[in-house]
């Protein structure tokens, strides 16, 4: 089934803007599912809007078709050294990371920093923006796996824990599906959030995803495997958001006493269980306000708060922003992205 065009009221864009040029330089192993979610979003938006709004390009090094971690052989336009004239090149790194052999491409990116391009890094490609230079002093991020690394090896790089970042002129995600919330994000900055919305409609994506939309880091990741207890009392609370549990019987059901199951949160997520659990309860909430149209009461009362003014000021207090006011701030139209001409100015 083909997908659908939007009607002509939808503002197109002026018959003198020229399309985008995207690259997508794809490095040996590079994760497929991440490239397809970056590519994919901007031929929907081409199709359903029957312009060309983005030209694509696939680059390696050497002009050769390029392996993915899959095992699919992908063809390309051409090498990196005959690539000219984009307007964003993203790089779609090795999964996992490759540290070696990357001395060729390095160097052409660094030939390319004073060009008037804008840089991506999709899942690990971060990781080869920040070896080029390109990610100091900017806010960049990277798959949850990789991002201890990356703060560490480069301290000049502001790294974050959340989906993808856009900060001027730097474009990174986290890989994985994030590459279609980054895409349909800078879609619906140049073009309205109608066609993204549109976009992520053909995709069957349960929503849009904002930028900051932290990563979901899994528990075992962060503390590791050797905690069965803390992880057993995180599986209660989220398993309980409607009808919390106290603390006490928290350590009842897992074995321990009150006392030792808050020293091993104190101890491995430096925070209180009863914090904790707050926290886990505010994101349920403000998950159900982006993602359903239940009333602002029941979702309150679906993440365990007796009344609507008891849920309105622990969510201010946590978010700083009202129920009400998330709702209202998830209708209105996203600010258009500055002309072609404004796009690589920095922030």
């Amino acid at each position: 089934m083909q997908p659908m065009r939007l009607p002509s009221v939808h503002p197109q864009p002026p018959a003198t803007q020229a399309p985008l040029r995207f690259g997508f330089l794809l490095l040996p192993n590079f994760s497929l599912v991440a490239f397809s979610s970056a590519l994919e979003p901007l031929q929907m938006a081409n199709w359903i809007t029957g312009n060309d709004l983005y030209h694509c390009t696939l680059v390696s090094r050497d002009g050769e078709p390029v392996t993915s971690s899959s095992g699919v052989r992908t063809a390309v336009d051409q090498s990196f050294e005959a690539t000219a004239g984009l307007d964003a090149l993203f790089v779609v790194g090795a999964s996992p990371i490759a540290r070696t052999g990357n001395e060729a491409v390095l160097a052409w990116l660094r030939r390319q920093a004073s060009s008037p391009c804008a840089f991506g890094g999709i899942g690990t490609g971060s990781y080869l923006l920040a070896c080029a230079g390109l990610l100091e002093g900017y806010r960049a991020t990277i798959h949850w796996w990789d991002s201890a690394s990356l703060r560490e090896e480069f301290p000049r790089t502001r790294v974050t824990s959340n989906l993808f970042e856009v900060d001027g002129e730097r474009y990174t995600c986290s890989g994985g599906t994030a590459a279609m919330d980054m895409m349909l994000f800078l879609i619906g900055q140049r073009h309205g959030m109608e066609l993204a919305a549109a976009i992520s409609e053909q995709f069957v994506c349960e929503r849009i995803r904002s930028a900051d939309d932290p990563q979901r880091v899994p528990l075992k990741a962060r503390i590791g495997a050797n905690q069965p207890k803390l992880i057993e009392a995180v599986t209660l609370m989220e398993a309980n958001i409607e009808e919390p549990l106290s603390t006490d019987d928290l350590a009842r059901h897992a074995g321990v006493s009150r006392r030792h199951l808050e020293r091993l949160f104190k101890k491995h997520l430096q925070t209180v269980p009863s914090r904790f659990y707050l926290q886990l309860r505010m994101e349920r909430a403000r998950q159900l306000l982006q993602q359903s149209d239940r009333p602002i009461l029941q979702v309150g009362l679906a993440c365990g708060f007796s009344s609507a003014s008891h849920f309105s000021t622990a969510y201010r207090t946590h978010f700083g922003i009202t129920p009400r006011a998330e709702r209202k701030r998830l209708g209105e139209d996203a600010p258009p992205l500055p002309q072609r001409s404004q796009l690589h100015q920095p922030d």
